[in-house]
């Protein structure tokens, strides 16, 4: 009995040791957190000071539209999707026969164009020379009638064949003037002509990739339809759509930091190019008519337009649509 009372005593001896040792550990360890957490809260507050940053923001690009010029049917896709392509690579050709047997009509109508303004050169100048002769004999009929050689029905009959001539010259320049913008006429159904059969050929208008092909062989293709959307890739750039209160200290020219959420941890240097002039509510399909209603004041957010300044990093790629979170130092 004894023993167990002297094993109660050792225990709670031992305890309130062990509860004396522990309150010094537990109070550093509840400075070592307050201290923690004065310094991130302050860290976040002096960062508040120097930086704005938002998460809506998107990487952009410029986007070509590859379409048709011209009807036809596809005879070959020269492409996939994702394929990096240069300018002027041939993505699509379309059956040219039709657009080669219009060609070769206009061909034929220029050359019958050309004979007929030749044609009528000639005779124009036949007229020509037949109205200088007679405007020649002309002349010496009116001295030889003053002189009374010639009878007064001869000299009619000279000026009337002058007359004649001179009409008729003044057809036959008509005939060729016509002729002439025939044939200027038919050299421009033949550039048509030309161009529409090059339309068959449809090329990259810029670098880029290949991206949302909708066009297959056989397929026919209409005017002004879009085959294949091409993502540039010579430029990007961010939009980062800041709240309206945010914007009093952005300017251009200011440094960003750019974290893609594709890349964790990974950070691209950029730098404001433009403030837009505009809300995006402002370009929406319906804009907000404050007037007209009840009016519920909402924060607006103004897109600022972002460059990419670091060097080219080929290990992370960078694709137009991809969410990015950007930091603007302001001070």
């Amino acid at each position: 009995m004894a023993e167990k009372e002297n094993n109660a005593a050792t225990a709670e001896k031992n305890g309130k040791d062990l509860l004396k040792a522990s309150n010094p550990l537990r109070l550093v360890i509840t400075v070592v957190l307050v201290l923690v957490a004065l310094i991130w809260g302050g860290s976040k507050i002096y960062h508040s000071f120097l930086y704005v940053e938002t998460d809506n923001a998107q990487i952009e690009g410029d986007i070509y539209p590859v379409i048709s010029r011209v009807p036809g049917r596809v005879q070959q896709v020269l492409c996939s999707d994702n394929q990096k392509v240069a300018k002027g690579d041939t993505l699509v050709l379309l059956d040219p026969a039709d657009y080669e047997v219009r060609r070769d009509m206009a061909e034929a109508a220029l050359d019958n164009a050309r004979a007929s303004v030749s044609a009528a050169g000639e005779a124009a100048l036949a007229a020509a020379a037949i109205g200088q002769k007679l405007s020649a004999d002309l002349r010496r009929s009116e001295n030889l009638r003053r002189q009374d050689v010639i009878s007064p029905s001869e000299f009619d009959a000279v000026k009337a064949g002058a007359l004649t001539s001179s009409a008729q010259h003044a057809a036959a320049e008509s005939q060729h003037r016509a002729a002439a913008a025939q044939l200027k006429m038919r050299e421009a159904e033949l550039r048509n002509a030309g161009l529409q059969l090059s339309y068959t050929t449809i090329t990259a208008p810029a670098d880029g990739h290949v991206s949302k092909k909708n066009v297959q062989p056989g397929q026919y293709v209409a005017p002004g339809q879009q085959l294949i959307a091409l993502v540039g890739s010579k430029k990007l750039w961010v939009v980062a759509n800041f709240k309206e209160t945010q914007l009093e200290n952005i300017r251009p020219g200011q440094p960003v930091s750019i974290k893609v959420d594709a890349y964790p941890g990974k950070e691209f240097e950029g730098e404001v190019e433009s403030i837009s002039s505009g809300t995006g509510a402002r370009f929406a399909l319906l804009p907000p008519d404050n007037a007209s209603g009840n009016f519920v004041k909402v924060a607006q957010r103004v897109p600022v337009r972002i460059l990419f300044t670091g060097k080219p990093d080929n290990e992370h790629k960078l694709a137009a649509g991809m969410n990015v979170v950007v930091e603007i130092r302001v001070k």
